[in-house]
């Protein structure tokens, strides 16, 4: 049976890695007794797929992976129990299962939601709701990424799908996936570039709100709902 697994990252868990989170769950697997499914070969391992990695320095309340598991009771009674033995700052908030033949989680992935805040003490007097508005007027927002074959040009225009300012903070669902990939430090160096400003590395708390597939009409939904509750 195929499950598919979203939690939360918040707090100090901040600052763990991607490759350490699986690994935390690994271990929580096997500290939860759950029953779950491992590889055949000489190096047998749990099978379990992640979604999206989220960059250090972010939280998050939309996290997913995909497990395969030989049994579970219900959704609600293993989330119990994962949730027994999650360290602070890591919550198992859905379980659904998944149909046969379903994409697994980082094939699904199409974009994420973000809400972005300017950290106190690193205002730098964007008016970012005048920036938003000049930026859905734009009919391109061209930005230069730096990858390991060197520079590519992205139109942010043709990947950001919202975007808003409310109480103080920047709103945004945009691309995420192989792709195309925009990360809202980019969104962000845009709406500072209109005004002759450059950010810092530490100038924004960013938060993931949900990680988005592709509904077959098209829409954007959560990943959980390519799944069922069991």
């Amino acid at each position: 049976m195929k499950l598919r697994v979203k939690f939360s990252k918040n707090g100090c868990m901040k600052f763990i890695g991607h490759l350490d989170v699986m690994r935390y769950f690994q271990k929580a697997m096997r500290r939860a007794h759950v029953d779950i499914a491992y590889s055949t070969g000489f190096s047998p391992h749990q099978i379990m797929s992640f979604a999206s990695p989220l960059s250090i320095g972010l939280t998050s309340d939309g996290e997913y992976f995909d497990m395969e598991v030989n049994a579970a009771e219900s959704a609600e009674e293993l989330k119990t129990r994962l949730n027994a033995v999650m360290a602070e700052g890591i919550v198992v908030t859905d379980i659904r299962r998944l149909p046969e033949g379903a994409k697994n989680a980082m094939a699904s992935v199409a974009a994420a939601g973000y809400i972005v805040r300017v950290r106190e003490g690193f205002e730098q007097g964007v008016p970012f709701a005048e920036a938003v508005e000049r930026f859905q007027k734009e009919a391109h927002a061209y930005y230069v990424k730096q990858t390991k074959k060197g520079e590519t040009t992205l139109d942010l225009k043709e990947g950001v799908h919202t975007l808003s300012f409310d109480q103080n903070a920047v709103t945004m669902m945009i691309d995420t996936g192989s792709s195309r990939n925009i990360k809202p430090e980019m969104v962000m160096e845009c709406l500072y570039s209109y005004y002759g400003k450059q950010r810092g590395d530490f100038d924004f708390v960013i938060h993931r709100t949900e990680t988005y597939g592709r509904a077959d009409n098209g829409a954007f939904v959560p990943l959980s709902e390519a799944g069922e509750v069991f």
